[in-house]
C-alpha cells in the first residue's frame, strides 16, 4: 500500500506536470520551416482544377476554416484576379507572434507567393497567403474586401476566372446566399456575409469560385431531402432538347398540314441552325466547360465561392421596410465568444459616454435584407423630433427606407429613412408597406394626358372602319368575372354551311390609344403591369381609357385585334385570319352564368329570367346559349388535344375571404376547383396567344418579344419522384405531358383522400421555375429555349391582355407591323395571292421566300419603323424590366393575401386546422396546411420542456414533454424558447366543459396527446394565430395542437 507521504509525493508530482503543459500551451509556435509534402488530386480533377490550394493564416485556405468566420483577405493591385500558385503546400504557420514577424514592415499587409503561377484561365479564387500587424486607433478596421474595378471584373468575366450571377439570399439563413451562373447544372454557394461582401438580394454580382477542396457537401446529396427542397438551385433538367419535344406534337393543333422548312414555317433556317452548332470556343466557355466536369465528376459537391464585384444593384436597396430598435445590434454571425464580448463591452462604454444616441437600428422586414443603421439627425422632421424626445411608439411604426452606402470599414449598412408609414397592427399601413416594398406605385396620368382621351361620347372614325375587317354582324359577346369592368377579350362564332365553325378572338385594340413614346406609353411602360390585391387595384392604364372607349363593352362598336380561325368538327385548324377589325358585343357574360347555363345542359329556358343579361343587337338570348354550347364542345377538344401533345396542368388552391360592412375579413374559404366555364375561354385564349407568337417570331426573328416556360430544376424534380416512390405512387416526369399523364393518375387513385392528393400537387410545383418575358434575338443562337414546357409549345407570347398588361402592347405593335408589310405586298400584288382570307406572313403557313426577297425585307423594314418595333438592345432590357416587374406585382398579391388572412386570425384566439407532415428533420418539421393551402415550418429544437428525438434510421421524429426542466445556472439567460411559441397546449378537462355547452359536429378537430409519434405525410393537428404587427413583421404562426394529459 502506498503511505499519505507518498500520495503527496504523487500529487506534488502531478501539478508540476500540469504546470509544465500549461506553460507549453502558452508558449508561441516555432516557425516551421520545413515544407509540407506536396499535395495533388491524383485523378481527373488535376488535370481539370489544379492541385489543393495553399493554406494560408487566417485566410480562406485555412484548414477547418469557415468563410462565415474569417477575415476577408485585402485585394491585391491592380485589383484582378491574381494568379497564385496552387502547386504545392506551403510552410503553415499558425498563432504566430506579430512581434517576432520581422518581416512585417511599413504599411504591408499580404504577400502573394509568385512561385508557378497559374494559367490565367483560372477560374477558382486564389487563396493568398497574408501577415498581420497591429492596426492603430486612427485606422479603421476593414471586414470586407475592396470591390474589383468594373473593368477588371469585365476582364475577368472574358478570361473565364470569374462569373456574372444574381444574388439570392436564403430567406432562413442570412448568411447563406446563392448564384445562378449561366451553363452552371448547380447553383454556386456564397456561405458567410464576409464572402457575400455587401451584396444584397437581387443585386447582379461578379464571383470568383473557391478551390474545389473547400466545396460543400449538396444538403440531401446521398438521400432524399428529409426536411423539404433546399433553396438554391435554380438550375434546369438538361436532356433532350425542349425543341425536339416540341417538334413532334407543333403541327396537330394548329394546322393539319405539316409544318416544315419546306413549306416556309418553321422558322429554324439553315442558318441559324449553323450558329446553333458552332460554339465558340473563347476562354469563358472553356472555363465553364471545365467546371462542369468537375461537377459531373463530383455530383456530391456544391461550388463555392465569393462576391467580388457588384454589376447591377438590386432595387431592393430602394425599397427597404421594417421596424426601429434602439438596443445595439451584434454584428450579424461573424462575432462570436472574445469578439462579441469586447464588442458588447465596447456598446456599452460608449452608452455610459454619451447617453444621447446618435442613431437608430433599421431591422427589416425581409430576413434576407442586412440590418441597418439610421442616423437621427437623417430622420425626417416629426420622427426626428419623436426620437429626441423619447416617443417609443415610434418602434412600433413601419419605417420606409432606402439603402444608402454600405463601405468595408462597417457592419451595417446605412440608410435613410424615407417615410414612417404609420401603426404596423393596421391594413392600410401593411398595404402601403408592401407598394413601397415592391416599388409598386399608382400610376401618375396628368389632366392634360386624360384630356386627350377619347370621352365616353366617341364613335369611331369611319376612315377606321374602312381601314378594318368589319365584324359587327357575326354574335360576339365577353366572359368575365362578375365584377369585371375592364373588358379587354371577346368571342365570336360562325357556324358556316359546310359544317365549319369559325372562331373568333377579339382582343381590344390597344395600340390604337397608346401611341409609342406618347406620356401615356412612358407612363403605362414604368408601370408595365395592373396590379391586383384583395381589395386593391392599381391600373396599368388610366380608366377613361381602361374602362371606357378601349374596353369592349356590351351595345357598342369598339376596335380590335382579331384572330380568327376555321376547325372542323374534330377541332383540327383548316385556315387562320389574323388582323385589325371592328366588333359589336350582344352581352356581358360572367364565369358563374356560363357554368351554370352548361350545368343546365345549355337549355335557356332552365334559367331564371332575373339572371340572363341584357342581349343587344340583333340576337336573342336563345343564339347565346347555342353559342356557347358550340364553344364549350369545341374547347373540350381543343383541350385534348393540347394535352395530348403534352401540355401540364398544375390547378393550386387558393384562399378567398368574406368581409364584413367595414372592409374586414370574418371569414376565408378555399377556391379549389377551376370551374369549366373558365376552362372554355383559357383554351381560345391560349391558341390566340400561341398562334400570334408564330407570326411574329417568323417575321421578326431578331425583335419579337415572346414567353419562355424553362425546363423544372432537375434535383427538386427528382426528390419529388422520390418522395412519390416513398408512398407507393408510380410517377413519370421525363416529360411535362407524362407528368400530367401520371398526375391524372394519381388523382384518380387518390379521389377519396383529396388532402393527400393537394400535398403532392403542392410537391410537384416545387421544381417549376417562372416563366419570362425575353427578347428573340438574345437567344437567336438557343431556340431550344425559346419554348414553354408546360404549355409544350415551342412558341408563346402575351397578345390578349393589354388594358392590363404592357408586354402585350407591344407584341400589337410587332403584329400591327406584320400586318401592315403582308397588306403592303398584296397591294403592289408582289406575290400574286389576292386571296383575303389567306396572308402570306398571318395565315397557317409563313412564306418565308417571300420575307427573305428584298421586297419583303423591305416591306418588313419599313412595317417596324412605323410602328416602333424596339430593336434587340431595347426589347432585351424592356423583357427584363417586365419580368421584374411582373415578379414584384404577383409577390405583392400574395403578401395582400397574407396581410388579410393575419387580419382575420387576429381576431381569433387560434384557428385549428388539419395538416400533413412534408418533411421532417432534427431541428424542424414542414407541414402542409389544409386551411392555408400552403406550406409552413415548425421549429422544435431548444424547446423548453419539450423533447425532440429524432431517428434517422426509421426517419421518424418523437416529441414528448419533458418530467422537469433542463438544468440551467442560476443568473443566465435560457438559450431555449418557451414551450408556448411552439404548442397550444389544451387542457382536456377544460375542453370537455366547452364541448359540453356548444354545439359540435363531426368536423371538430382534438388536441393530440404527448409523446407524439410522426413520419412524412403523419396527419397532425396545428393551431394558427396572427404574429407580429406592433413588434415586428407579420406572419401567420402554425403551432402543434397538443392536450396537457399524457
Amino acid at each position: 500500500m502506498r503511505s499519505i507521504g507518498d500520495n503527496g509525493a504523487s500529487m506534488a508530482a502531478e501539478e508540476a506536470e500540469k504546470d509544465r503543459r500549461r506553460r507549453r500551451r502558452n508558449r508561441p509556435y516555432k516557425k516551421n520551416t520545413s515544407p509540407a509534402p506536396e499535395g495533388a488530386l491524383g485523378n481527373l480533377m488535376d488535370s481539370i482544377c489544379g492541385p489543393p490550394p495553399e493554406l494560408s493564416e487566417n485566410g480562406s485556405g485555412v484548414l477547418g476554416a469557415h468563410p462565415m468566420y474569417t477575415t476577408p483577405t485585402p485585394t491585391p493591385t491592380p485589383l484582378e484576379p491574381p494568379e497564385v500558385t496552387f502547386n504545392s503546400l506551403p510552410p503553415i504557420h499558425i498563432f504566430e507572434d506579430h512581434a517576432s514577424s520581422s518581416e512585417v514592415k511599413g504599411e504591408e499587409v499580404s504577400q502573394i507567393s509568385q512561385s508557378c503561377p497559374l494559367p490565367s484561365t483560372s477560374y477558382f479564387t486564389p487563396v493568398q497567403s497574408r501577415k498581420f500587424r497591429a492596426v492603430s486607433r486612427e485606422e479603421k478596421k476593414k471586414y470586407f474586401d475592396s470591390y474589383w474595378p468594373d473593368q477588371a471584373a469585365e476582364d475577368a468575366f472574358k478570361r473565364g476566372t470569374a462569373f456574372k450571377a444574381k444574388f439570392r439570399v436564403n430567406a432562413h439563413n442570412r448568411a447563406e446566399a446563392y448564384c445562378t451562373v449561366d451553363g452552371l447544372p448547380v447553383d454556386v454557394l456564397i456561405n458567410g456575409i464576409v464572402a457575400q461582401n455587401r451584396a444584397i438580394e437581387g443585386d447582379t454580382v461578379a464571383i470568383t469560385l473557391d478551390p474545389i477542396t473547400i466545396w460543400t457537401k449538396i444538403k440531401g446529396a446521398n438521400s432524399p431531402s428529409k426536411q423539404g427542397p433546399e433553396i438554391g438551385d435554380s438550375s434546369s433538367i438538361k436532356g433532350t432538347p425542349i425543341s425536339s419535344t416540341f417538334q413532334s406534337n407543333r403541327n396537330t393543333c394548329m394546322t393539319s398540314t405539316s409544318l416544315t422548312t419546306e413549306n416556309g414555317h418553321d422558322t429554324r433556317d439553315s442558318d441559324t441552325l449553323d450558329q446553333i452548332e458552332r460554339v465558340e470556343k473563347t476562354d469563358y466557355g472553356r472555363a465553364l466547360e471545365r467546371i462542369k466536369a468537375i461537377i459531373t465528376s463530383n455530383p456530391t459537391k456544391r461550388p463555392t465561392g465569393r462576391v467580388v464585384s457588384i454589376i447591377k444593384r438590386s432595387p431592393r436597396r430602394m425599397a427597404v421596410v421594417g421596424f426601429f430598435v434602439t438596443a445595439p445590434l451584434l454584428p450579424e454571425i461573424e462575432f462570436s465568444g472574445k469578439g462579441a464580448d469586447s464588442y458588447q463591452g465596447m456598446t456599452k462604454k460608449k452608452k455610459k459616454k454619451n447617453d444621447t444616441i446618435s442613431a437608430l437600428h433599421l431591422v427589416p422586414n425581409d430576413p434576407r435584407l442586412p440590418k441597418m443603421t439610421v442616423s437621427i439627425d437623417n430622420l425626417p422632421g416629426v420622427a426626428r423630433e419623436r426620437v429626441k424626445i423619447g416617443d417609443l411608439t415610434i418602434k412600433k411604426e413601419l419605417i420606409a427606407a432606402r439603402l444608402d452606402e454600405w463601405n468595408e470599414e462597417s457592419w451595417f449598412p446605412v440608410a435613410q429613412v424615407v417615410d414612417v408609414l404609420g401603426p404596423g397592427c393596421e391594413i392600410e399601413t401593411q398595404i402601403a408597406a408592401i407598394l413601397f416594398e415592391h416599388a409598386i406605385r399608382s400610376a401618375r396620368f396628368s389632366q392634360d394626358l386624360i384630356s386627350c382621351i377619347p370621352g365616353p361620347s366617341w364613335e369611331i372614325p369611319e376612315e377606321e372602319v374602312t381601314a378594318r375587317r368589319d365584324l359587327r354582324s357575326i354574335i360576339t359577346f365577353t366572359i368575365d368575372p362578375p365584377s369585371a369592368i375592364e373588358l379587354d377579350d371577346a368571342l365570336s362564332i360562325e357556324i358556316l354551311p359546310d359544317g365549319v365553325f369559325r372562331i373568333g378572338v377579339h382582343i381590344a385594340d390597344v395600340a390604337y390609344f397608346v401611341k409609342p413614346n406618347s406620356s401615356l406609353d412612358k407612363e403605362a411602360q414604368v408601370l408595365s403591369t395592373s396590379v391586383y390585391m384583395v381589395q386593391h387595384k392599381l391600373s396599368m392604364l388610366p380608366k377613361e381609357l381602361s374602362q371606357g372607349c378601349a374596353t369592349l363593352s356590351p351595345g357598342l362598336d369598339r376596335l380590335a385585334m382579331s384572330v380568327i380561325w376555321d376547325f372542323d368538327s374534330n377541332g383540327n385548324i383548316l385556315d387562320r385570319w389574323i388582323g385589325r377589325s371592328v366588333i359589336f358585343s350582344c352581352c356581358k357574360l360572367s364565369y358563374d352564368l356560363v357554368q351554370d347555363v352548361i350545368d343546365t345542359g345549355f337549355g335557356p329556358s332552365n334559367l331564371n329570367g332575373s339572371n340572363i343579361p341584357q342581349v343587344y343587337g340583333k340576337y336573342q338570348w336563345k343564339d347565346v346559349v347555342k353559342s356557347l354550347e358550340s364553344f364549350d364542345d369545341l374547347s373540350q377538344k381543343l383541350k385534348e388535344i393540347r394535352f395530348r401533345e403534352g401540355a401540364l396542368s398544375l390547378g393550386n388552391s387558393k384562399l378567398a375571404f368574406l368581409f364584413d360592412e367595414g372592409g374586414l375579413p370574418y371569414d376565408s374559404y378555399r377556391c379549389d376547383e377551376r370551374i369549366e366555364a373558365c376552362s372554355l375561354v383559357e383554351e381560345f385564349m391560349l391558341l390566340a396567344n400561341r398562334s400570334v407568337a408564330e407570326v411574329i417570331a417568323s417575321a421578326f426573328p431578331d425583335c419579337a418579344l415572346l414567353r419562355r416556360h424553362p425546363e423544372p430544376n432537375l434535383r427538386r424534380l427528382r426528390e419529388f419522384e422520390v418522395f412519390c416512390g416513398r408512398l407507393g405512387i408510380e410517377l413519370d416526369a421525363s416529360s411535362s405531358g407524362q407528368l400530367h399523364l401520371s398526375l391524372s393518375k394519381i388523382r384518380e387513385k387518390l379521389k377519396d383522400e383529396p388532402f393527400l392528393f393537394d400535398i403532392i400537387v403542392s410537391y410537384a410545383s416545387k421544381p417549376m421555375q417562372p416563366a419570362l418575358y425575353f427578347c428573340t434575338g438574345d437567344l437567336k443562337a438557343k431556340m431550344d429555349e425559346w419554348g414553354h414546357y408546360a404549355l409544350s409549345v415551342p412558341f408563346y407570347t402575351h397578345f390578349t391582355s393589354p388594358i392590363r398588361r404592357y408586354p402585350d402592347i407591344i407584341v400589337h405593335r410587332t403584329l400591327l407591323a406584320v400586318i401592315d408589310a403582308e397588306a403592303c405586298l398584296k397591294r403592289n400584288d408582289v406575290s400574286g395571292n389576292n386571296n383575303v382570307e389567306m396572308g402570306s406572313f398571318t395565315g397557317l403557313t409563313f412564306d418565308r421566300k417571300m420575307a427573305k426577297s428584298k421586297e419583303g425585307k423591305d416591306a418588313l423594314l419599313g412595317a417596324a419603323i412605323k410602328f416602333r418595333v424596339p430593336g434587340v438592345e431595347v426589347l432585351g432590357e424592356l423583357a427584363e424590366y417586365c419580368n421584374e416587374r411582373k415578379l414584384a406585382s404577383r409577390h405583392a398579391e400574395e403578401a395582400g393575401q397574407k396581410v388579410f388572412l393575419w387580419a382575420l386570425l387576429k381576431n381569433k384566439q387560434a384557428l385549428i386546422s388539419e395538416a400533413r407532415v412534408m418533411g421532417l428533420g432534427p431541428k424542424f418539421m414542414s407541414v402542409y396546411v389544409q386551411k392555408l393551402a400552403c406550406e409552413k415550418r415548425i421549429y422544435y429544437d431548444e424547446v423548453e420542456e419539450l423533447a425532440a428525438d429524432w431517428l434517422e434510421s426509421t426517419e421518424t421524429l418523437v416529441l414528448d414533454l419533458y418530467r422537469r426542466k433542463p438544468f440551467q445556472k442560476k443568473g443566465t439567460v435560457s438559450k431555449y424558447r418557451p414551450i408556448e411559441d411552439v404548442t397550444l397546449i389544451e387542457n382536456p378537462s377544460e375542453l370537455l366543459e366547452e364541448v359540453e355547452t356548444t354545439e359540435t359536429n363531426s368536423t371538430e378537430l382534438y388536441p393530440a396527446v404527448f409523446p407524439m409519434v410522426l413520419r412524412v405525410l403523419s396527419s397532425v393537428h396545428v393551431a394558427l394565430r396572427a404574429i407580429g404587427g406592433d413588434d415586428g413583421p407579420i406572419d401567420i404562426g402554425v403551432r402543434l395542437y397538443a392536450s396537457s394529459y399524457f
